[in-house]
């Protein structure tokens, strides 16, 4: 919805719903890892591209704190 695209887990385990394997080995916490997003960079991003995913998530973050503390 706000016109980017990450994963929850590993760029080889694209479309699984599960915590990723890596950072299961790295030994993050299970509840940790459930939760962690991947964000793919490539050497043609820019750093307009990356200014406007930093400002996305920065406006999810706000609208799902505000949902979280309004339940």
């Amino acid at each position: 919805l706000e016109g980017i695209a990450i994963s929850a887990g590993s760029a080889c385990s694209s479309g699984k719903v599960a915590a990723s394997h890596v950072l299961e080995a790295m030994d993050i916490d299970r509840e940790t890892a459930l939760t962690a997003i991947r964000v793919s960079l490539g050497r043609t991003t820019t750093m307009a591209e990356v200014d406007a995913f930093v400002e996305a998530w920065r406006r999810i973050y706000r609208r799902c704190s505000a949902q979280a503390a309004a339940a």
